[in-house]
């Protein structure tokens, strides 16, 4: 009996509650729609027609196309500027001192950008001038302004690549598109190549000058393990790890030398 009537509580328990849940989204409903009958909509969003005639509105592709280019943007314009080499050359170092996640990854990422910011503050100024400032006036509309931001990028792209990484992407471009495309001498010549060119080519670049950096880095703190290891070795000290009694000298000797001065002054004046 008693199983009962505990069963019985229970389920009046729950359709107390049941009843409750179901007057609160009842007013929620009426609340949503007595809202949306009052509101005007400011931006229409016609995702059934491509065209994009009527003002406000926007075509299914062209909202695809911006959610894309939003989506890709800090990655092309991290791709298009010095930030991959700086980041790639302050990872090495390090790791050549063997400090593990000292400086963190923040503060890494961090100096990279702004030094980024700091070598291509030209850049940004030709784009804001000739490009943005425009735009802004209504001088121009928004596809010329994107075709004269897109030139000072290439300008400094083009002043920091390797021919050779050039005549690479040309030659498959030729073999992809069956086109002739040659590698010019001058500026103008250079400046008609077209991005898909460009870009890949200063990416191979920077990559290359980024390695070879780590490695010139690398052999310093090397000469020192191999000096600490045969030292502990001749005096008999097998079960001492090197890297810990390397690690105190490392760090030393590059706070002796002003290290940081002297990467990031060569990393900054790297650019030209």
């Amino acid at each position: 009996m008693n199983e009962v009537i505990e069963k019985k509580k229970e389920l009046r328990q729950n359709v107390k509650k049941l009843l409750i849940s179901a007057s609160f989204a009842v007013l929620l409903v009426l609340l949503f729609c007595t809202v949306t009958a009052y509101a005007a909509p400011i931006v229409t969003v016609d995702l059934g027609s491509g065209e994009t005639g009527g003002q406000g509105q926007f075509g299914v592709l062209e909202a695809l196309l911006t959610v894309v280019l939003l989506a890709l943007a800090p990655s092309i314009l991290i791709m298009m500027t010095s930030f991959t080499r700086i980041v790639i050359v302050l990872s090495f170092l390090r790791n050549a001192m063997g400090t593990q996640q000292s400086p963190p990854n923040q503060v890494l990422v961090g100096l990279a950008l702004f030094l980024t910011l700091f070598i291509m503050s030209p850049v940004i100024s030709d784009i804001n001038e000739t490009a943005y400032q425009p735009y802004h006036a209504g001088e121009i509309d928004a596809q010329q302004a994107v075709e004269r931001a897109v030139v000072p990028l290439k300008e400094f792209m083009i002043r920091n690549v390797y021919a050779d990484d050039l005549n690479l992407f040309i030659s498959i471009s030729n073999e992809k598109t069956e086109e002739h495309i040659e590698l010019g001498t001058s500026q103008e010549d250079l400046m008609e190549l077209g991005m898909q060119i460009v870009v890949p080519a200063f990416i191979t670049s920077e990559l290359k000058r980024a390695f070879l950096m780590g490695f010139l880095l690398f052999i310093p703190f090397l000469i020192i393990d191999m000096v600490v290891s045969s030292t502990l070795m001749s005096m008999g000290m097998v079960m001492l790890p090197p890297s810990t009694i390397a690690l105190p000298f490392k760090i030393m000797t590059f706070v002796i030398v002003d290290g940081w001065s002297l990467l990031i002054g060569t990393l900054v004046s790297n650019f030209k």
